[in-house]
C-alpha cells in the first residue's frame, strides 16, 4: 500500500489541511447561468467557516443531528463540512424522498435542524413539520420567494454567522472531533419495513480515503484530476469515493446539473475520474449500439471490425501486458478511426479510471468498455462498510468479479457462502437499534453482508447473489436472479427487469422496455400504435423481445432459462416505488404491485 499523504484523523482536519495546501486552486465547479464556475479551496473554507459560526450561534452541540435534504450541489459540501467541523452529525436525505420518507429519517434521527435545497423540498418538510418534535430550525440553500416563518436562507445564515463573536470556538471544536466520533447516520433504502440508520464514524471515512486514494492503483490519481459528481451525495458511494476521497487527494469536483443533462455535462467537463453505478454504463453502451444499428452498411462493417479488435484487446487490458506486433498496429488504427471518436463524443477522452459500484455490472458491459481502454473498475461494498471492501485495479481487471480485497480488510465466506467482513471501514452500528446491530454481526466480530460470493485462487471475489433474493424453484433449485437480469438488460430494448420464480416450476420475467428504442424499432418495422399499452400488446414487438431474451440467455443452464415474460407499459423509478436510490429493483414491492401480471405468466394449464 502506498504511503498515506496525510496524518489527519478526521474529515474537518483533512479539509483544513487541503485548504492550507491548495488555497486559490479550484476545489469545485458548478453551473451558473449556463457556464461552469470555479470555487477555490479558500472560498469554500470561507463559506464553511461562516456556516459553522451560524451553527455555533444557534448552540448546536457535539453529537447533535442535522438533516441534509438536497440534491448534489456545492452547498451540500459546505453544509456537511460545517456540521462535521462543529462536531455534529450529518443525516442525509435523498432529494427524491417523499415528505413521509423524509419525515421518518428526520424524526428517527431526532435531527434538530433540517437543511433543504429549494422550495419544492421545503414544502415536503413543512408538510410534516408538526410531527417532528425535535426539529427547531430549517435552512434553505436558495433564496426564498417569500418569507416563511421559521425558515432561513443560506445567505441569511451566513450573515448571522459573520456576527458570531467567539470565532476561536470553531478551532477548538474542530480539534475536539475524534476519529471514533459518529460523522453521519445514513438510512439504508430497505425493501421491506423502515430503513435502518447506519452510523459511520470519522475513522470509517478517513480509512477509506487513505486506502482507496493511497493504494498503488491510485498513484494514477493526482491533485490535478477532475471528478464529475452526479450520484446522490446521500448515497455512501458518492459521499466516500466522489467527495471525501477527491478532497483527501486535493482533486477538483464538478457538479453535474442533473441526470437529464449528464451527457452534456460530461462532454463539457471531460472528467478524468468517474464514479458511477452500472445503470449509467448500461445506458451509454445501449446508446452506442443504437447509433451503430442506425449507421450505414460501411460504417457498420468498420464498427464490427473495431469491436472485434476491442474484444481481442481484453487480455492485454486485464493483465497490463503491452500489445505487440501486427495486432498493436491494428488496434491503434481502430482506436484512431473509432474508439477515440466515441470517447470524445461521450466526454470520455480524458478518462483514466471509471468506477462502478452500488450493484452488479454485467460482464458484457465491463468487457465492452475495458476492450476500448476505458478502465471500468467494478468494486463491492455496502453502506455498513463505508462502503468499499473490494475493487479491481487498473490493468488487473477480471470482468464479472469485484476484484481483490482492500488492505486492512478481512473477508471470509460462511458455510452458506455469505460474505463476512471486518475492518476499519465497518460501521459503529445501527442507530437506536442494538438488537439489529447484534443480529448483523457474527460472534467473532464479522459483519454479515447478506451477499453470496465465491473467491477464486487469486483472491478475487465474485458476487453470485443476495441471500434474500435467491429464488428456490418448485423443483428445489436455488437460483440467483441478478446475473440473469444483468444479461437481459444487455438488450438495448430492455430498461428494467425482475426475474420471478420463487416456489414456481419455471422462471419468468417482468420487462420494462426501453421505450425510446422500442418506438424507433416499431417505426422501422411498420408497427402502428397510439399508446404504450398498444405497443407492448403487438405480436411483432413480443416476438422481438422474446428473441432478445433468448439471445441473452443462451449461456445459462436449462433450469435458469426464462419460460415466459410480461411487458409493462410503465416506468420504474424511486418515486413510483420499484427502485432504490441506487437504481436496484425492490423485489417485494414489484411482486406485490404487479401480482396480477405475474400470475398471468403462470396459467394453470401450463404449470
Amino acid at each position: 500500500m502506498a504511503k498515506s499523504i496525510s496524518k489527519e484523523g478526521t474529515i474537518p482536519l483533512i479539509f483544513q489541511a487541503r485548504v492550507e495546501t491548495y488555497g486559490e486552486r479550484v476545489c469545485v465547479k458548478y453551473k451558473k447561468d449556463g457556464v461552469y464556475t470555479d470555487i477555490s479551496w479558500n472560498a469554500m473554507n470561507d463559506m464553511v467557516r461562516r456556516f459553522s459560526f451560524y451553527l455555533l450561534s444557534l448552540g448546536v452541540k457535539k453529537g447533535d443531528r442535522v438533516a441534509l435534504f438536497s440534491e448534489n450541489r456545492y452547498e451540500w459540501w459546505i453544509a456537511d463540512l460545517a456540521i462535521l467541523s462543529v462536531g455534529a452529525i450529518t443525516v442525509p436525505v435523498y432529494s427524491t424522498n417523499s415528505a413521509e420518507e423524509g419525515a421518518y429519517v428526520i424524526g428517527n434521527s431526532e435531527s434538530v435542524m433540517c437543511i433543504v435545497s429549494d422550495e419544492d423540498i421545503l414544502s415536503r418538510v413543512l408538510k410534516v413539520k408538526k410531527s417532528l418534535k425535535k426539529l427547531k430550525t430549517i435552512v434553505i440553500f436558495n433564496e426564498l420567494s417569500s418569507k416563511k416563518a421559521g425558515v432561513l436562507s443560506f445567505s441569511e445564515a451566513f450573515k448571522i454567522g459573520d456576527k458570531f463573536k467567539s470565532k476561536d470556538m470553531l478551532k477548538t471544536r474542530i480539534k475536539a472531533v475524534k476519529p471514533s466520533d459518529v460523522a453521519t447516520i445514513i438510512y439504508t433504502s430497505g425493501t421491506t419495513g423502515n430503513p435502518k440508520g447506519v452510523m459511520l464514524t470519522q475513522n470509517n471515512f478517513v480509512s477509506q480515503a487513505e486506502v482507496l486514494f493511497g493504494m498503488e492503483f491510485v498513484e494514477e490519481i493526482f491533485d490535478n484530476d477532475i471528478f464529475l459528481s452526479f450520484l446522490p451525495l446521500s448515497h455512501v458511494l458518492e459521499r466516500t469515493v466522489g467527495y471525501y476521497g477527491p478532497m483527501y487527494r486535493g482533486c477538483t469536483v464538478a457538479f453535474a446539473q442533473n441526470m437529464q443533462t449528464l451527457l452534456d455535462d460530461m462532454k463539457e467537463i471531460c472528467p478524468t475520474i468517474l464514479i458511477s453505478v452500472p445503470r449509467i454504463y448500461e445506458k451509454v453502451r445501449a446508446g452506442i449500439l443504437t447509433k451503430v444499428a442506425e449507421s450505414s452498411p460501411v460504417a457498420k462493417g468498420i464498427f464490427s471490425l473495431a469491436f472485434s479488435a476491442a474484444k481481442k484487446n481484453l487480455p492485454y487490458m486485464c493483465s497490463g501486458k503491452p500489445r505487440k506486433g501486427l495486432f498493436a498496429s491494428r488496434y491503434n488504427l481502430f482506436d484512431k478511426l473509432v474508439f477515440s471518436k466515441l470517447k470524445k463524443n461521450l466526454g470520455f477522452d480524458r478518462l483514466k479510471i471509471a468506477v462502478s459500484g452500488g450493484g452488479p455490472l454485467s460482464i458484457s458491459d465491463a468487457e465492452f468498455f475495458v476492450g476500448m481502454e476505458i478502465q471500468v473498475l467494478e468494486g463491492y461494498g455496502l453502506t455498513e462498510t463505508s462502503p468499499v471492501t473490494h475493487v479491481n485495479r487498473p490493468r488487473k481487471v477480471k470482468p464479472g468479479s469485484v476484484g481483490h480485497i482492500l488492505p486492512g480488510t478481512e473477508v471470509k465466506l460462511s458455510d452458506e457462502g455469505e460474505i463476512l467482513i471486518k475492518g476499519r471501514q465497518l460501521m459503529a452500528g445501527y442507530y437506536k437499534d442494538p438488537k439489529g446491530t447484534k443480529e448483523a454481526m457474527t460472534k467473532d466480530g464479522f459483519f454479515k453482508s447478506g451477499d453470496i460470493g465465491i473467491i477464486d485462487e487469486t483472491g478475487r471475489l465474485t458476487i453470485t447473489g443476495r441471500i434474500k433474493d435467491v429464488i428456490i424453484t418448485a423443483g428445489g433449485k436455488n437460483i440467483s436472479p441478478q446475473n440473469i437480469e444483468n444479461s437481459l438488460k444487455s438488450s438495448r430494448f430492455i430498461e428494467h427487469v425482475a426475474v420471478i420464480g420463487d416456489r414456481r416450476k419455471y422462471l419468468s420475467v417482468l420487462v420494462v422496455p426501453a421505450f425510446a428504442e422500442l418506438e424507433k424499432w416499431a417505426a422501422k418495422n411498420e408497427v402502428s400504435f397510439s399508446s404504450r399499452a398498444e405497443l407492448i400488446a403487438d405480436s411483432k414487438v413480443n416476438a422481438m423481445i422474446a428473441e432478445e431474451i433468448s439471445k441473452n440467455m443462451k449461456h445459462y443452464a436449462r433450469v435458469e432459462q426464462i419460460r415466459n415474460f410480461k411487458l409493462l407499459d410503465v416506468d420504474w423509478s424511486q418515486e413510483s416505488g420499484e427502485l432504490t436510490p441506487s437504481l436496484k429493483v425492490k423485489r417485494k414491492v414489484v411482486e406485490a404491485k404487479y401480482s396480477v401480471e405475474i400470475e398471468s405468466m403462470y396459467p394453470p394449464d401450463n404449470s
